[in-house]
């Protein structure tokens, strides 16, 4: 009965050994053992295939593969990582190496696991450069959106001014201060637009805020020229008002511009569906002599979940939104020291503070 009850006992352990051996040598991961003298023990299939090997008895025989790698292997302790590029057969491969120290009954052993981060590393790199190019895409299309809106609008004047007296047309001042004025604003947009993406270029960084005194009723009168038509098209009445009217302060006026136009085509696409549609620009000091830019809406709201992601990058409650405009403008609020925040009710409007 004893040796039955052993032999039994031995059948399980054995079958129990072979079934994690099983599991060892599957596992994705590459896992190998050695003892204090380098000798191996188990090493899996992956761990063959990331190094492109069939059996290793001791270690030091991968010093063929890389020095790196085995001088890895012996240094790291429990716990440790380390990232090992290796070229293998012309193939390279990011290795992420992870150890721990074992003991089985009197003698130290360390298990090593391996994991070919290659292609994980390129598909972040790949996202990155996706969600790089839906910046670049969003902040231009902002700004030529109405840059195209604008000049389509003066040509039209000036077609219409030509068909009147083909020999000798005339323009009255009114007329050519309004056509001269969009030009500037045409002009100054654009400048604004080829130095945004310059400086995007490094990829590493939003452009450096080059700071002057800026006229903030100038910095809202030129806002407004730019988003006219867009705004006379939704039929918005758009409210502007700066107290006192000589309120001046130092930001670089091309990024803080594109803040409030992110923020203004916001409002736009909000109140799309509203009836009675208002937006309205305040600038004023409060108390503390900060100065304010209140951006408001009587559009749908932003119930009280979305209002604490609305800032993530990448978070959108929009279809066709990207989710980029309201994270880099408080980016650039930040390289201002400055804030952006965000107050809302549903079915009462949303209203922006960039407090300077």
């Amino acid at each position: 009965m004893v040796i039955k009850k052993l032999k039994k006992s031995r059948l399980h352990k054995d079958e129990r050994q072979q079934y994690l051996t099983t599991i060892v040598q599957h596992v994705g991961i590459g896992l190998l053992t050695f003892n204090e003298k380098g000798e191996v023990q188990i090493m899996n299939i992956a761990a063959k295939r990331l190094l492109k090997i069939e059996n290793v008895k001791n270690i030091d025989h991968l010093r063929e593969i890389s020095e790196e790698l085995v001088r890895c292997f012996w240094d790291l302790k429990t716990g440790g990582r380390s990232l090992i590029t290796l070229e293998i057969g012309g193939d390279e491969r990011q290795l992420s190496v992870y150890a721990i120290e074992l003991t089985l009954g009197k003698e130290n052993f360390k298990l090593i696991s391996l994991q070919n981060i290659r292609s994980e590393l390129e598909e972040k790199e790949m996202e990155a450069w996706q969600k790089l190019v839906r910046v670049l895409t969003h902040e231009i299309m902002n700004s030529v959106t109405p840059i195209s809106s604008l000049a389509n609008t003066v040509e039209g004047e000036l077609v219409a001014y030509l068909d009147k007296s083909e020999e000798s047309p005339s323009i009255d001042k009114e007329d050519l201060e309004d056509i001269h004025l969009a030009v500037q604003t045409i002009q100054r947009r654009s400048d604004g637009l080829i130095r945004f993406v310059n400086d995007f270029r490094s990829l590493t960084h939003t452009p450096e805020p080059k700071f002057r005194m800026v006229s903030v009723m100038e910095l809202f009168d030129q806002i407004t020229v730019l988003l006219r038509n867009e705004i006379e098209a939704n039929q918005i009445k758009f409210i502007v008002n700066v107290k006192p009217n000589n309120l001046a302060l130092s930001i670089d006026p091309e990024l803080i511009q594109q803040v409030l136009i992110n923020l203004i085509k916001n409002a736009v696409q909000a109140l799309e569906e509203r009836e009675n549609k208002i937006i309205e620009l305040l600038a004023y000091q409060d108390e503390k002599n900060n100065t304010l830019f209140v951006l408001k809406d009587n559009g749908p709201g932003i119930d009280e979940e979305a209002q604490s992601k609305i800032f993530i990058p990448f978070f959108t409650t929009k279809k066709t939104g990207s989710g980029i405009g309201l994270s880099l403008s408080r980016q650039i609020m930040r390289q201002h020291n400055a804030s952006l925040s965000v107050k809302s009710k549903v079915d009462e409007g949303t209203e922006f503070i960039l407090r300077f």
